[in-house]
């Protein structure tokens, strides 16, 4: 399962080091996406083909899921780690989580989230509910 959270700094090539923690799981080959919230989606190869089949389910005659599955899909690159655990992130994936030198590293059990250190910050600060409403909130979600 993959949790945790780890800051890192990209270099001047735009390359970030992977935890540790996270390379197993993510195995030799995964693939880094947009995600919601202006952060990155990085998913295991498996975990990839079960959100792919799941949206490619969905009625392409829906406006919204085209608009979404082509922003999902455009974003997405195949990626794998260099000899130190580096992963390069592309411009473009940079510039939809705006990171530039610091980044923040979290786990969300089955795909790692990446995000500049000022967006998941401020996330944090101003998200608006306190963790424990967070956790009222999901008994109305039955968990």
């Amino acid at each position: 399962m993959l949790i945790g959270e780890y800051r890192h700094s990209l270099d001047s090539k735009g390359r970030m080091i992977i935890p540790a923690k996270f390379r197993d799981e993510l195995g030799e080959e995964f693939v880094m996406t947009k995600g919601l919230d202006n952060c990155l989606f990085v998913y295991p190869k498996d975990e990839w083909i079960k959100i792919e089949n799941k949206l490619k389910n969905l009625p392409m005659t829906n406006k919204a899921v085209r608009s979404f599955v082509r922003t999902f899909f455009s974003g997405a690159v195949d990626q794998s780690l260099d000899k130190q655990g580096r992963v390069l992130i592309p411009q473009n994936l940079r510039e939809h989580s705006q990171i530039n030198k610091e980044a923040v590293v979290i786990g969300v059990s089955t795909r790692v989230e990446i995000w500049s250190t000022e967006n998941w910050d401020s996330y944090n600060d101003d998200e608006g509910l306190s963790y424990e409403e967070m956790a009222e909130k999901m008994t109305e979600l039955g968990i």
